[in-house]
């Protein structure tokens, strides 16, 4: 049977960053294995779910280059594909199990199991249920209904050990008595996770299930559901958890936990995919830098790291300024806020070389942006440095020596060979050279102690501009 994979968020909130992953792995599976890809929506959570975290979820997955094969908007045969719309379906499964003696009605209510729970916990044991209405007859559950008492329905344990083989943790084996009887529906008639969830898998017929760490413990009920209703379960790649550089589990005091702030902070969609990728995955080649194409051929579920994976942004923003600096020129011009800035009218050669000239230690447009300074501001950094070099003498000399020259030119810009003619100048007849002679020229010509190459700078920034900084250091 060909490669069948699902992601299923629930939609209750934004996109998270752990969510993503999942989907990135199971996207990267599909693709690597030329099999299909399945968005399941577990919109059973009636309270929390809602359309509009569904539609921005939807929007986060695109933004990343994540599609589906399979899903509310591109249905197959085995729709429908949220779970809200296939509430028939887990009734028909919930009475064929208690038809067959798997399951049955409970009508202990929640402060008679909260009781329970409060003494079993008390005692230092285990709290499962009971099993206080497993022997019910059919005529006291009928009795029971007829009366009004609400009721859930239970699967029946069965009192043996299972064992799992994980394509990341291994060989794991669950020992008998690990979970009592545990709710299949709900008293509303709405299925709990666990059911649904193998219920649709089973339908869905998807052959492996790749999602995290925390999703270990379920696996025990759903291999019991998975043999209740003689299905065979599909493969299983418990993936690392993700982590803060605290080593606790990733949350909001780390940073950033949802796509949608990542998108927002304009970071790359590709470096962001890149960088999930590699936390609890190995290259086979060792790369670190690399696209979701270049991964279609490459990707395998055996490559996975049991370790957790640090979540680190530090190098999420190295990523991010690897493949921004593998972008077009202009295509990053054109994604700078560069309103205020006024340089929209600059021709493609001149955006070309400053983006050329900032992007160089570059992670993030924002960095480009808050360099532009250089070559439109007229302020003067307020610096001990910048206040020393101004106060030597050579710098005065420089700054009388450039501001002659700048008044006596005309046009749009000074050339580099301006420049260089000047330094030559400063050097045979002032005699300054060395530290003086460049950092004086910078301070003057910039406002700046420290920049890029100031011959490629200042070739950038217009003759007035330099004008009215040499005017206003006076």
């Amino acid at each position: 049977m060909s490669v069948r994979v699902r992601f299923a968020p629930s939609p209750t909130g934004n996109l998270h960053i752990g969510n993503a992953r999942t989907a990135l792995y199971n996207y990267l599976y599909a693709k690597a294995s030329s099999g299909v890809f399945v968005l399941r929506v577990e919109d059973t959570d009636q309270e929390r779910s809602k359309k509009e975290f569904e539609d921005s979820q939807m929007s986060d997955l695109a933004w990343l280059g994540i599609e589906f094969d399979e899903g509310p908007n591109n249905p197959g045969e085995f729709g429908p594909y949220r779970q809200s719309e296939r509430l028939e379906i887990y009734d028909e499964y919930a009475q064929k199990l208690m038809a067959e003696g798997n399951a049955y009605h409970c009508f202990c209510s929640t402060e008679l199991l909260e009781a329970k729970k409060a003494k079993a916990i008390e005692a230092g044991v285990d709290p499962q249920y009971d099993g206080t209405c497993r022997g019910l007859s059919a005529d006291e559950v009928s009795t029971k209904k007829e009366a009004g008492e609400s009721f859930v329905i239970r699967f029946r344990a069965p009192d043996k050990g299972y064992k799992l083989c994980d394509h990341v943790r291994g060989e794991v084996n669950f020992p008998a008595g690990m979970v009592g009887d545990f709710v299949l529906v709900r008293s509303g008639g709405l299925p709990i996770y666990n059911f649904a969830c193998v219920v649709d898998d089973m339908l869905m017929k998807i052959t492996h299930v790749i999602r995290g760490e925390d999703h270990l413990n379920n696996t025990l009920r759903q291999l019991m559901l998975y043999e209740a209703l003689g299905s065979t379960a599909p493969e299983f790649a418990h993936a690392s958890l993700l982590i803060g550089s605290d080593r606790q589990k990733l949350s909001k005091r780390h940073g950033a936990t949802s796509v949608a702030q990542y998108k927002e902070g304009r970071y790359l969609p590709q470096a962001l995919t890149n960088y999930l990728c590699l936390l609890g995955w190995s290259h086979p080649d060792e790369l670190d830098v690399f696209s979701l194409g270049d991964l279609e051929s490459v990707f395998s579920i055996d490559r996975f790291n049991k370790a957790a994976a640090i979540y680190d942004l530090e190098k999420l923003a190295y990523i991010n300024g690897q493949h921004l600096r593998k972008m077009d020129d202009l295509e990053i011009f054109g994604r700078l806020d560069t309103k205020e800035l006024e340089c929209t009218d600059k021709s493609d050669e001149w955006k070309i070389k400053m983006v050329t000239l900032f992007k160089k230690d570059a992670n993030f447009f924002s960095d480009i942006e808050d360099k532009l300074s250089l070559i439109f501001g007229l302020d003067v950094e307020n610096s001990e440095e910048v206040a020393e070099v101004q106060g030597w003498e050579s710098t005065t000399s420089i700054r009388n020596y450039v501001g002659e020259k700048l008044a006596s030119m005309d046009g749009e810009y000074l050339r580099s060979e301006d420049l260089k003619s000047w330094m030559g100048e400063l050097k045979s007849e002032f005699k300054i050279k060395g530290k003086e002679l460049f950092k004086g020229l910078r301070v003057v010509l910039t406002g700046r102690a420290h920049g890029p190459d100031l011959g490629e700078l200042v070739t950038l920034t217009t003759l007035t501009i330099l004008k009215k900084r040499v005017s206003n250091a006076n």
